[in-house]
């Protein structure tokens, strides 16, 4: 009998430890990181993992862990080369040691992650689509966003069945009145630049100057499939239209990465376009899957960019316009849909050259369109499906450690009305469109959802301010008690109703037993914050023996103009206090967050110290 019991206690106790095991994160597209599976332990002892084994969907795929594998307590293993590849729809199955029956965590999923699938909150929350990949490290949790900053209600905007699939980048042309402007798209396949008009009820191709079917697309040479993923125009010149591509798509080239900006011309009547200049920039951009380049484009003028002092990476000073001869009047922001950067281009314009002038984090996995709002200065970055429809606003810093770069300075759920699409065009309407405060914006939808390619809704509009003496311009009819224009520092557009949302927030706490973190030793520790938008930071920590002694303040500090994001937060100790402080201590840190407009919200979180 006793050893019976001694048995059931060995039991438990197994169980118990393989509970705290779990699968962490995912990655399976095996494009810029391979395939992997990576473990966590939750539990407050290591665990020995040896000869657990880790399978797909299919019994016959299986990886074993090595002998002698243990996993700390907040560890991480990282499964990297399985032997086999995860597919697109898939499963990741934990099985322990001597049971490979019944899995101790499973995940399926039926469609690859923008970046990977993990926990969040990391080892512990579901498992979810994250914003990149962080092999053996926390996971990087999407931050919370707001609400659509505008109308809840999203209609059809063209015929059933004009365009079919493929309809990505949009861009609008305003006509300079209240009068409906142009509003263009590109198909990348077949490859296709379009001109649409608006005839009172939607948007159709138009009929006159060879534009009825769109007009072919090809490079300078005149042969090739230009694989069009975004379109843009350039200060305001209706011929001159600009798009982003990922590839030569005629099929023997279709498997190659050719990221480019081509221009065209686009005052002829010929039913096809030949590029009148090529920026090939496939050596700045290596490692680019064939369908995975350059998805997005949009042109941002010179006089925003100097007149909020943007900062030049490839000068490491403030950006001169005069510093890249011929390069017209303002920069190309080209958005990548493998890793979500933006880059910006100086694009000389009769040499054909370019000049990186500097690279952006636009808080999402993916890049599908980019948007320049003149009203607001905001550069718009869009993601699609695989991240919710979620949109992002970025702004230059004006002080702080990125004083001079572009950061998101807010992110924003999709429209209630419109359903989870495929969305890789976005255009947003000028303020002479303004009507009850609202003007349109337009998405186009790659997967042609309901055999309907194109979608439009509403967005706020912004009040801008009159020249003494003035009236305020076209659409500025907000009504009684609308708030003024507000520094466009936070997650609030200005223009909209006031900012009454606390800014999100979440952070992480671990402390390092050993190396330069080792808080006994250094009294340094790192705290990840995640930021839904600006704020100021005050940052305090105490620290207690047990539940009955009284907890003492060991750290005050404050972090002024902290951009949206995740970044990681490094403090240290005083020496006094870091001599006082014990082995299995609790160190209970809060921080607290107030956007510009006031709003605050708090988060705490506590550990033990090692």
């Amino acid at each position: 009998m006793v050893l019976l019991a001694v048995l059931v206690v060995c039991l438990a106790a197994a169980a118990s430890a393989s509970a705290d095991v779990v699968i962490n994160e995912i990655e399976s597209d095996d494009i810029a990181v391979p395939d992997y599976v990576e473990l966590t332990n939750n539990g407050v002892a290591p665990v020995d993992i040896s000869g657990y084994v880790i399978k797909d969907s299919n019994d016959g795929n299986a990886f074993s862990i090595p002998a002698a594998t243990t996993l700390a307590p907040g560890g991480y293993y990282l499964a990297g080369t399985l032997g086999f590849g995860l597919g697109a729809g898939d499963s990741a199955r934990l099985f322990a040691a001597g049971d490979l029956v019944n899995p101790i965590d499973s995940y399926s999923w039926v469609s690859h992650a923008a970046a990977t699938y993990g926990r969040c909150p990391d080892g512990t929350g579901a498992i979810t689509a994250t914003s990149s990949s962080t092999p053996g490290a926390t996971n990087d949790c999407p931050v919370a966003a707001l609400a659509w900053p505008g109308g809840t209600a999203v209609s059809f905007a063209d015929d059933t069945n004009v365009f079919g699939p493929n309809l990505s980048g949009l861009a609008y042309q305003p006509s300079g009145s209240s009068t409906r402007g142009v509003l263009w798209a590109v198909r990348n396949g077949p490859s296709t630049l379009f001109r649409l008009v608006f005839d009172g009820t939607k948007w159709t191709p138009d009929s006159t100057n060879g534009w009825s079917a769109g007009k072919q697309l090809f490079f300078t040479n005149g042969s090739g499939v230009p694989d069009a993923e975004g379109v843009t125009l350039a200060g305001g010149d209706a011929n001159g239209i600009f798009a982003s591509i990922e590839r030569n798509d005629d099929g023997a080239n279709s498997n190659t990465s050719r990221p480019a900006i081509l221009r065209y011309d686009v005052s002829g009547a010929s039913a096809t376009l030949t590029a009148t200049r090529e920026w090939d920039v496939t050596a700045d951009l290596p490692g680019l899957g064939a369908n995975a380049g350059l998805e997005a484009i949009a042109w941002v003028p010179d006089s925003l960019l100097v007149a909020k002092g943007f900062k030049d990476e490839a000068t490491n000073a403030t950006y001169a316009p005069a510093t890249y001869p011929d390069h017209g009047s303002g920069l190309f922001f080209v958005g990548i849909e493998q890793d979500g950067r933006i880059i910006a281009y100086a694009l000389n314009q009769s040499a054909g050259t370019f000049t990186r002038v500097a690279a952006i984090a636009s808080g999402f996995p993916k890049v599908m369109d980019l948007e320049y709002e003149p009203e607001t200065t905001h550069l718009w970055a869009v993601c699609d499906d695989s991240c919710t429809g979620r949109v992002a606003t970025l702004d230059i810093a004006q002080s702080g450690g990125n004083a001079g770069k572009f950061v998101v300075s807010g992110t924003y759920d999709r429209p209630a009305g419109m359903a989870n699409l495929n969305n890789e065009g976005f255009a947003i309407a000028p303020q002479e469109e303004c009507v009850n405060s609202l003007k349109p914006v337009f998405w186009a939808d790659d997967s042609s959802t309901d055999s309907h390619a194109l979608r439009s809704g509403t967005i706020g509009c912004t009040v801008l301010p009159a020249p003494p003496g003035e009236s305020p311009p076209p659409g500025g009819d907000q009504p009684p008690g609308a708030v003024p224009p507000q520094p466009s520092i936070g997650g609030q557009l200005p223009g909209l109703k006031p900012d009454i949302t606390a800014p999100a927030l979440r952070i992480a706490l671990k402390f390092a037993k050993r190396g330069a973190f080792a808080v006994r030793r250094t009294g340094k520790f790192g705290v990840k914050i995640t930021l839904g938008e600006r704020a100021n930071l005050t940052i305090t920590a105490t620290a207690r023996k047990n539940k009955r002694a009284k907890a003492r303040t060991i750290l005050r500090a404050t972090r002024k103009s902290v951009a949206a994001g995740t970044r990681t937060l490094t403090f240290t100790l005083s020496r006094k206090v870091r001599k006082a402080l014990a082995k299995g201590e609790t160190v209970k840190l809060t921080v607290k967050a107030i956007d510009a407009a006031r709003n605050a919200r708090t988060r705490s979180i506590s550990a033990r110290v090692p």
